[in-house]
């Protein structure tokens, strides 16, 4: 179903809402641009380990030369040339000329390179700009530095202060994980991706090309894995071609020859990509293709659902060498030094029902089913150590005994990693309350599907990967941190930018600044210069955290309403009420206003003079205050917390509706409702399909009993576990448009204030229902 823009004009006045218009940039003044600016003021992500400013400047224009000598220099030179011109700036050309007025290039050898390959420095005097390391690495991070600063002019014309860099990163590992499994990113995609990275001086690519939804690698003794399981239907409406209602497959996978070209072109970013095959669970896709690999005979499809699936492949021998053998192809094509296993979320129900894997249990050895895994994830490591490979796995693999060479990925939690580095492995800190970039950012309603359990970007920035607790002895195994982008709810690559950006900076400047040197205000004055280059080089990144936020108090009898206005990232907000569009000269709000009904409230965040997100309108009037939207209810308290942003499975191709929804218990809440005067409640539902494995999560979701075939809509006074105050039967489908409008009388005598409660009875699985608003109705 498709609901119409419009309809969410008014979606959040008692949270959120933002209503998207034009911003034109300001045309440039001609002869201001050809004047020598004055110098900038460097703004850096991430900052530096060391940067001190002096006397002096130095112009860079378009007759500025690059001067490199080597082959090395040349190509950093070049890269740098060719990342000021994707921002608009001029192309400037490469010299083996010394002397003055040049940006130099050096590669020169020395001690430091070997203890740190990425550090460099970078000076800028008034004959020039040296940028110097001794490695390659360290050379091309000093010249994405550079290409910062020089991006902050305009026209291609910027005026550098005398400044001293000593860089370095503080992690190694500085990591973000791409995942094409649930929905595949094409290869000019993942290019861009890998230059955003490259531009944040990220290093390494995580890359999970098989799930449960999709196997997306070329195995070329095995084509069956993207033949078969790189397809899948998917739910719904969402699955079916709509002229001919025939099933319409998600198809894609990549080549071998498209691997090696994105791994070159990553690696001559200085991208290491660790490509992950996961087993032995996640594997649905993989035993779709070979039913030999699984632990049960019945045929599988790869899934159209999410969640936790109990599908594992056997341990048995031809599994395990079929496995070897898709290593044995996967480690000729990604030179690095991991390959990631998975090993996570593999529910053992399987295992311990079959007789096979029992047998098998006891013939190697293993006391636990988990301890069957361990056997597994031996086997891998010893197979991948003969091709000079370490095996990396989520923290799952510390469940069992783990060869002493393997490497964690601790993602439930940090603690994972502690017990980890303390048994002597090393440890990639990414805990999924603090690193998972497809958890919502902000409470806005214009915010995609996601996890609305929200990870903001202060959040992200305030997590430190060496634990306090952590002996000092035991930090060295912390390689680093990433970030993780899981794309169930992430359909499109502008949603997947969307989600990463610019969270991914707060990552990146985590993985490289010192921790003494990181401090959030600093970095939320440094953000609005980023946002820029990423206008320049047309990155997509999250508008709502630079959104105002409304929240609206009302007064129906007096026909006024009490307006506040906030940013979640604390930038100051400008208003207007008379239709005009806000400036940096408009009032700041401060202190809530208080304004009459219909009213027109018009606002923006600003930084520098500039509106960071387009202009946020904001009509208020009778009506839209007697009227609230899923994102502007509450979760009933204590009912179910999985609470899940969710996206209609139509139309095919378009916009979709999204709805918040709990799906363990559906129920929402409008706080303190003022039901004075309300005669009715009308109630507008969707329904979508359920395409959620719980696992051993399944007992926690719950349901209200149906006291009909089809089950109610129920209205309850005084909160959830409240009084009924309506109940309207449900019927066996929505409307041809997907939706569905019911009415519910009020008792007589309905006053005053309290909690109102919407809920659906029965379980209708496969589809269940949805709340797309609720209205008041005045008597």
């Amino acid at each position: 179903m498709k609901r119409p823009i419009a309809h969410r004009a008014l979606a959040g006045l008692a949270f959120t809402l933002l209503a998207l218009a034009g911003c034109k940039k300001p045309s440039g003044d001609t002869a201001a641009d050809t004047a020598t600016s004055a110098p900038i003021t460097p703004s850096l992500i991430p900052a530096p380990a060391e940067l001190k400013t002096g006397e002096g400047t130095f112009a860079i224009s378009a007759d500025t030369r690059l001067s490199a000598s080597g082959d090395a220099a040349t190509r950093v030179a070049q890269q740098f040339a060719a990342y000021l011109q994707s921002a608009g700036g001029p192309a400037l050309a490469t010299t083996q000329d010394d002397g003055k007025g040049l940006i130099r290039f050096v590669l020169e050898a020395s001690t430091d390179a070997a203890a740190n390959p990425e550090a460099y420095t970078l000076d800028v005097t008034a004959d020039g700009v040296t940028v110097k390391a001794g490695d390659e690495r360290g050379l091309f991070y000093g010249a994405v530095t550079l290409w910062q600063l020089v991006t902050q002019g305009d026209n291609g014309r910027v005026t550098l202060p005398a400044l001293h860099i000593e860089d370095a990163p503080r992690f190694g590992w500085r990591g973000f994980m791409l995942d094409p499994a649930r929905h595949f990113q094409q290869v000019d995609e993942v290019k861009k991706i890998i230059d955003a990275m490259a531009l944040h001086k990220l290093n390494t690519l995580h890359w999970h090309l098989t799930d449960d939804q999709g196997w997306r690698i070329e195995i070329k003794q095995y084509p069956k894995l993207t033949g078969i399981g790189g397809c899948r239907i998917p739910a719904g409406d969402g699955g079916k071609d709509p002229q001919t209602g025939e099933p319409r497959p998600y198809c894609g996978f990549y080549t071998q020859d498209q691997i090696r070209d994105v791994v070159k072109y990553a690696a001559e970013r200085h991208i290491t990509v660790v490509p992950e095959i996961n087993v032995p669970g996640h594997a649905t896709a993989a035993i779709a293709a070979y039913p030999e690999l699984g632990s049960i005979d019945t045929p599988l499809v790869p899934s159209n659902e999410w969640g936790v699936f109990p599908n594992l492949v056997n341990v048995e021998e031809p599994t395990i060498t079929f496995f070897e053998n898709v290593l044995g192809e996967v480690v000729t094509l990604f030179p690095g030094t991991y390959v990631h296993i998975g090993g996570d979320e593999a529910v053992k129900d399987q295992w311990e029902a079959s007789a096979r894997e029992q047998a098998r249990m006891r013939q190697v050895g293993a006391k636990t089913e988990m301890d069957l895994q361990g056997y597994l994830v031996e086997r891998l490591e010893k197979h991948l150590a003969s091709h000079g490979k370490r095996l990396i796995g989520w923290d799952e693999i510390l469940e069992a005994k783990l060869p002493p060479e393997a490497t964690v990925m601790s993602w439930r939690g940090i603690e994972g990693g502690l017990q980890a580095a303390r048994q002597g492995h090393d440890v990639v800190m990414s805990p999924s309350n603090k690193t998972y970039l497809d958890y919502l950012q902000t409470a806005s309603p214009n915010e995609p599907p996601g996890r609305p359990a929200l990870i903001t970007l202060q959040d992200v920035y305030g997590f430190d990967p060496v634990p306090p607790e952590l002996e000092a002895s035991q930090h060295h195994h912390i390689l680093g941190i990433q970030a993780n982008l899981w794309t169930e709810h992430t359909r499109t690559f502008a949603r997947l930018q969307h989600n990463a950006f610019p969270r991914l900076a707060a990552v990146a400047e985590t993985g490289w600044t010192p921790a003494a040197k990181k401090d959030f205000a600093s970095f939320t004055a440094r953000l609005p210069t980023l946002l820029k280059r990423y206008d320049a080089i047309g990155l997509g990144y999250a508008k709502t955290p630079f959104e105002p936020l409304i929240a609206t108090g009302n007064d129906r009898k007096a026909g006024t309403a009490t307006v506040t206005l906030s940013n979640p990232l604390d930038y100051p907000v400008h208003y207007t009420t008379d239709g005009s569009e806000p400036t940096p000269a408009s009032p700041a709000f401060s202190a809530p206003l208080n304004v009459k009904l219909p009213a027109t409230v018009r606002a923006a965040a600003f930084a520098d003079g500039r509106a960071l997100a387009p202009i946020s309108t904001f009509e208020l009037t009778q009506a839209s205050l007697l009227s609230r939207t899923d994102e502007a209810m509450s979760v009933c308290p204590d009912a179910g917390r999985l609470l899940l942003r969710l996206e209609d499975d139509g139309p095919l191709e378009g916009e979709r509706a999204i709805f918040n929804t709990t799906i363990f218990y559906p129920c929402w809440q409008w706080n303190q409702a003022d039901l004075e005067g309300i005669a009715s409640i009308k109630v507008r539902a969707g329904r979508i399909p359920y395409y959620f494995q719980l696992a051993h999560d399944e007992p926690h979701r719950t349901f209200e009993p149906a006291k009909s075939p089809l089950g109610e809509l129920e209205i309850l006074g005084g909160g959830c576990k409240g009084h009924t105050l309506a109940t309207v039967p449900l019927p066996a489908a929505p409307d041809a448009d997907g939706f569905l409008d019911l009415e519910a009388a009020l008792p007589a005598g309905t006053t005053g204030r309290q909690d109102l409660c919407v809920r659906f009875t029965g379980d209708t699985r496969p589809q269940m229902w949805v709340l797309d608003r609720i209205t008041l109705q005045p008597r």
